[in-house]
């Protein structure tokens, strides 16, 4: 099962709220983004748009499909 799942976005398609799948959990990208960046969940990272600049979060490489976000 994926850790991180996405609960809301915007209209452009910007992830808003995630949920902790493991933990129950749900919380804004921003309050995720700093969990990520502390290390809290070790296969993601956080990517940040160039011509925004907002930070996001992606699941690390891997072959499978199953626990990437969305």
């Amino acid at each position: 099962m994926k850790r991180l799942s996405v609960k809301s976005e915007s209209s452009t398609g910007f992830n808003k709220v995630l949920h902790d799948n493991r933990l129950g959990f749900n919380m804004t990208i921003n309050q995720a983004v700093k969990k990520v960046e502390n290390g809290l969940y070790p296969n993601y990272h956080v990517r940040t748009q160039q011509d925004t600049g907002k930070k996001f979060i992606a699941s690390n490489p891997d072959r499978s499909k199953r626990n990437n976000l969305g």
